[in-house]
């Protein structure tokens, strides 16, 4: 089953940042979703389940500062950042 991808606001913005500045990182963070939507907590960028205070939230390297941030449910992957690392 295909989950939809939802985009929160910060993540939205973003990605329009991508867009705008970094073609690579762009594709990257879309290639990276697809990935996501077809392997929720494996394949590309290193899935790594957070813990602590972002517990219930996985995150996929885009490269060595940056990070996709998102949540997994049934229905649905909802992503929260993909700039910069931790933060939600």
């Amino acid at each position: 089953m295909t989950r939809k991808i939802k985009w929160t606001v910060n993540a939205a913005e973003d990605l329009a940042y991508w867009k705008k500045y970094d073609l690579n990182k762009y594709n990257r963070i879309k290639l990276l979703v697809k990935n996501i939507q077809e392997t929720p907590i494996t394949g590309i960028g290193k899935p790594e389940a957070l813990k602590h205070a972002l517990a219930g939230l996985w995150s996929r390297r885009i490269n060595q500062e940056h990070r996709l941030i998102y949540c997994i449910t049934a229905k649905e992957i909802i992503i929260y950042n993909c700039r910069f690392h931790y933060k939600k």
